[in-house]
């Protein structure tokens, strides 16, 4: 049907109401330019056609262009959601209760919306829903969570709307409270529409829907035994095809030349296990949209360490090589010490020091700087002339490490002995590595086979379940929740949400799944640090930014950690609580809390009245649900100013948040800042984070391996967990979308 002249000019009419018609006079032009050329044009493909128009004219100096674009996308939307509702553009989020039932009969929605919620509190929250923050998305926001997010009928057409979306996922996360559960419905639902937080992308994706899981990631520990390779490689295979980014701790599997069963060098070492996992991820992809994720950890005193940090590299041995996994170096102090003190360095294999030692080295770490387990076992072992070891300077491993770096971006750096110093539960376990993206620190062990029997002519496999971490996440927009000072109220429905998703949550892995409800780990991360730096005026390079990032880190720690608190409270604390350094008070003295009294306070009440959660702060990478929720990614500053957002099928420019002629001052490139003040920014925030945070490091192409070399152990000195991807000017990297949060 061809569309009426005053529809095309009510549109536009609308735009020059909201953003002036002085402004958008070069947009009218284009319009008319539209009409004259195309006056067949339906109103679909008349403001699809303008908003490219609209984008075209974005630049530094005009980026509300964006936001135009976004509403003539909007009013394309509503004009093709209204024919399939057969109702007026002003009115499709009228039939919200008649979908969630349409939906849930067609197979598209989880029965429980229906089952949980009665057609009376459907009305209520159709009526509780704000269409008016469908306005607060840029056009690049807007069409990535309508391209990749909201339900789809089976033959691919989107059916839901953006408010639609944040509503579902409110309901389902709170679908099983007891108390005032529309009330918790609907301050989650604040909390999302209003762009303040953004949920983990499994549960953005997944919520309310009938398949997929809702946990960004999974951490898991290899046994050194055939079928604890092989068991742990189905686990992955079994995780990732349901969409979850895999951490996989190699370090207790033999190495190369080790012994089997008395069999002197019939061991092949990790890489070819590796391998297998490359080969995991490859062909087990998720959800048929993006092929597996999988880092792989390695300690740096593993005798295998050199063939691995030459896994992802472009030339050399093939056959030596794994080019889409990651991978991740355990780094104890010793070696950095080490590294800096220009020392020698051994190397074992894991399964000769359990023989002749009678310990495995990486169950241990020291508890104080320079002194501790870790570094006396490891001299043990130095100095047991019945221990085979390599020798080597411990600045060769370095810099192969560096080289890696930068031309693949990997190895993460993990340090080992900070993590477990830091660890709220150590009482029950240790943290050997970490997870896809960096920011995950629990307790992990393997999974153990035990026996397989035969009852009643079935074949029966016992295993014994191992620590299979669990990553759930969700991060607030310091972009937006800050300067709107909703900070308390925000972060207490955020951690309900957190702890709800453990409840609901299938995972299809047993043995994450009891890991999961031992410790109920949570991730609260935040993203839009460069842009809130920009809209207070504070410069990235300064004594004020590393200032305010321990003063905001401080007040989210302590609304977090209180949150949990009173949820333990209502609900029961983590079963693993007693003895922990929350219940003990060890950890408000680890972070540097003693003597102030809104935190002696809360030692108090946390003893009291326990945690909920085991885990509770993780900053993850968020770079795609930034863009959804209009700001900066994690804590990383920008790459520039304006840029093109490009994917298989389109290019879209963008610019960075809330540009202006104040802001743009303050919106310095990540590659042209030093980056000893981002590390200084991230020692005083990681002081307040009780796991970690994903830390990129962003260095030009010319970088000279002491400068590098430098960045690390300023990054190790100053009591940082761990560091994600070295960002090279010359190397492009995939962005980690399973811990987008």
């Amino acid at each position: 049907m061809l569309i009426r002249l005053d529809e095309k000019e009510k549109v536009m009419q609308q735009l020059e109401d909201e953003f002036g018609k002085e402004d958008l006079e070069l947009l009218r032009r284009k319009h008319e330019r539209l009409e004259d050329k195309h006056p067949e044009y339906t109103l679909v493909e008349w403001t699809r056609a303008l908003a490219l128009e609209a984008l075209s004219l974005l630049d530094e100096l005009e980026p509300y262009w964006t936001f135009v674009a976004a509403r003539l996308l909007l009013a394309e939307i509503y004009e093709e959601y209204a024919a399939l509702r057969h109702v007026q553009p002003t009115e499709v989020y009228q039939a919200f209760p008649k979908q969630v039932q349409e939906l849930v009969e067609k197979g598209l929605y989880d029965p429980a919306l229906a089952e949980a919620y009665t057609p009376e509190e459907l009305q209520q929250l159709a009526a509780a829903m704000e269409p008016e923050r469908d306005k607060l998305f840029t056009y690049i926001g807007l069409k990535t969570l309508m391209d990749r997010y909201v339900t789809r009928e089976h033959d691919n057409t989107p059916i839901e709307l953006p408010q639609e979306r944040w509503m579902v996922i409110a309901m389902t996360l709170m679908q099983n409270e007891s108390d005032n559960r529309l009330d918790k419905v609907k301050e989650a639902y604040w909390a999302m529409s209003n762009l303040y937080m953004t949920t983990a992308t499994p549960t953005l994706s997944n919520a309310g829907k009938t398949h997929g899981q809702l946990s960004s990631c999974f951490i898991d520990t290899v046994d050194d035994s055939l079928q604890g390779i092989y068991d742990s490689n189905t686990d992955v295979a079994t995780l990732s095809k349901f969409g979850g980014g895999i951490g996989v701790y190699m370090g207790k599997v033999r190495s190369r030349g080790s012994s089997i069963r008395g069999f002197k060098g019939a061991s092949s070492g990790v890489i070819p296990w590796i391998k297998q996992l490359n080969n995991t991820a490859v062909s087990v992809d998720q959800l048929g949209q993006r092929q597996g994720a999988i880092a792989v950890y390695l300690d740096v005193w593993h005798k295998d360490i050199f063939p691995f940090l030459d896994l992802k590299l472009n030339n050399g041995d093939e056959r030596m090589r794994a080019h889409d996994i990651f991978t991740g170096v355990c780094l104890p102090d010793i070696f950095m010490e080490a590294v800096e003190n220009r020392e020698e360095w051994h190397l074992f294999d894991p399964h000769e020091v359990r023989t002749v030692m009678g310990f495995n080295l990486e169950d241990y770490y020291d508890e104080t700087r320079g002194q501790g387990s870790f570094r006396d076992k490891y001299l043990a072992c130095v100095e047991n002339p019945e221990l085979s070891s390599e020798v080597v300077p411990a600045i060769d491993i370095m810099k192969r490490i560096m080289r890696s770096q930068l031309e693949t971006g990997v190895p993460f750096m993990f340090y080992r002995d900070e993590v477990n110093r830091m660890n709220a539960n150590k009482h029950t376990g240790m943290i050997y590595s970490s997870n896809l993206c960096t920011e995950i620190a629990q307790n992990m062990s393997a999974t153990e086979f035990e026996t397989i029997t035969v009852e009643d002519d079935l074949i029966v496999t016992r295993r014994k379940p191992g620590d299979f971490v669990v990553c759930n996440l969700s991060s607030i927009n310091l972009g937006r929740a800050v300067p709107a000072n909703v900070l308390e109220r925000l972060i207490g429905i955020q951690v309900r949400m957190l702890d709800n998703v453990i409840e609901l949550n299938n995972i299809p892995v047993k043995q994450a799944e009891i890991t999961n409800s031992r410790y109920r780990g949570i991730g609260l991360g935040t993203f839009g640090w460069h842009h809130l730096l920009a809209l207070k005026g504070i410069t990235w390079e300064s004594d004020e930014a590393v200032t305010y990032a321990d003063e905001l880190y401080d007040q989210i720690a302590y609304l977090t950690i209180k949150a949990s608190s009173e949820l333990a409270k209502e609900k029961g604390s983590y079963p693993l609580f007693e003895g922990s350094d929350w219940q003990t008070g060890e950890y408000f003295t680890n972070h540097g809390y003693d003597g102030k009294e809104k935190w002696e306070l809360l030692r108090q009440q946390v003893a009291e009245q326990g945690m909920r959660n085991g885990y509770v702060m993780a900053v993850a990478p968020n770079s795609t649900t930034s863009i959804i929720a209009g700001s900066t990614a994690s804590i990383d500053p920008v790459f520039q100013k304006s840029y093109s957002e490009e994917k298989k099928d389109y290019k879209i420019p963008v610019t960075v948040p809330d540009l202006n002629e104040k802001t743009t001052w303050y919106y310095k490139s990540a590659y042209f800042i030093d980056q000893n003040w981002t590390i200084k920014q991230n020692a005083a925030r990681s002081r307040h984070i009780d796991q970690g945070i994903s830390l990129n490091l962003y260095v030009q192409n010319t970088v000279k391996a002491k400068e590098l070399l430098a960045l690390h152990l300023n990054a190790w000195n100053s009591g940082i967990k761990t560091t994600y991807y070295v960002r090279s000017t010359s190397v492009e990297l995939l962005e980690c979308e399973s811990c987008e949060s």
